[in-house]
């Protein structure tokens, strides 16, 4: 079995290092902490870890641990730093105060679809130095973002398609800004994590999950929750990210290898998230569930009402020191969806 990679002490122990910042001489084997549960879901970032083994002739392999096996959503991004774990799923609005700059990604209304934000996300990430920044301070290093399908609600009552037929109803929510969005029909916003939905929905704790189809098929929502109503709005998903010290001891030619399979990975995404979403769809309805359409003026109604999240995030970021940053981000993210 392959050596699991420790801390600095201990590598010093198992593997030969020939001076600071060296590059491994042997193989090691990355321990990889991911929030969520198993499923065809993640298939592309399951392609990507054997791709990295087979491009760097079996000298780094990459081991993904699944449904918070390593570690629950919020605490992935301290481990990873901490270099208790190597490499993370890290969901940005899972970290709202550390984040500032990526958890922008999952505010909704703000992209169109999951490709705009996905694209935008990438181009942002090469041209903009605030986003990796950010993750310098807590010792990690950005690999490719994930895409998510569209957001739907979904539950036992068909009337999520009205506005009015929310208000008062519990709708599951996460981070900063999904409450906002909530609150502004009348809804209940209550924070539930990915692995709770189930349960939440089952006891009635929420009315109404909040989560896209790939994860409302993968965690067989449509069996608490007939209906999903949708799609109601696109943000990015989580991060993949990799210990910087780890990094820095693998050869640049294995790290040429491996940035170069992050970004397939992430163009992969997504072209595959269309595909991915529509085909869960039409497993969701084959297994009993049904899903119905947001009216678009039922849509735009709730858009309406809702708060300008991008105006909030530029005014919070001021109040701390980082608004013209924000300023700049937001302008890139307004001129590349204009393209």
């Amino acid at each position: 079995m392959m050596k699991r990679l420790k801390s600095a002490l201990a590598l010093s122990a198992v593997v030969p290092i020939f001076a600071a910042g060296a590059a491994w001489a042997e193989e090691v084997t990355l321990r990889w902490g991911h929030y969520l549960g198993d499923s065809q879901y993640l298939q592309v970032e399951k392609d990507f870890a054997a791709a990295v083994e087979e491009a760097t002739d079996g000298r780094v392999k990459i081991e993904i641990t699944f449904a918070g096996g390593l570690g629950a959503g919020p605490e992935l991004l301290t481990l990873t730093g901490r270099q208790a774990i190597d490499m993370a799923a890290i969901v940005p609005a899972y970290h709202p105060e550390q984040l500032l700059f990526w958890r922008a990604y999952q505010s909704p209304f703000i992209f169109d679809s999951p490709r705009q934000a996905l694209e935008i996300s990438a181009a942002a990430a090469q041209d903009l130095p605030y986003f990796q920044e950010e993750l310098d301070r807590f010792g990690v290093k950005f690999l490719f973002h994930q895409p998510l399908g569209s957001y739907y609600l979904t539950g036992p009552d068909a009337s999520c398609t009205s506005i009015a037929a929310l208000e008062g109803k519990k709708l599951r929510a996460f981070g900063a800004d999904v409450p906002k969005i909530h609150q502004a029909i009348g809804a209940v916003p209550v924070s539930v994590s990915v692995g709770e939905i189930y349960e939440a929905l089952q006891r009635g704790a929420i009315d109404y999950s909040f989560i896209n189809r790939g994860n409302i098929l993968a965690m067989r929502l449509y069996e608490p929750g007939t209906y999903s109503c949708g799609p109601v709005a696109s943000i990015a998903g989580h991060l993949i990210v990799i210990n910087q010290r780890v990094w820095d001891r693998i050869s640049a030619e294995d790290q040429a290898a491996i940035l170069e399979l992050a970004d397939q990975a992430g163009r992969d995404y997504i072209d595959l998230i269309d595909k991915i979403e529509t085909e869960a769809e039409a497993a969701i309805v084959a297994a009993g569930g049904t899903v119905k359409p947001m009216p678009e003026a039922e849509l735009a109604k709730w858009q309406e009402m809702a708060p300008d999240l991008l105006q909030a995030w530029i005014d919070d970021m001021d109040k701390r020191g980082m608004g013209d940053a924000a300023r700049e981000v937001a302008e890139y993210w307004k001129t590349k969806k204009a393209e």
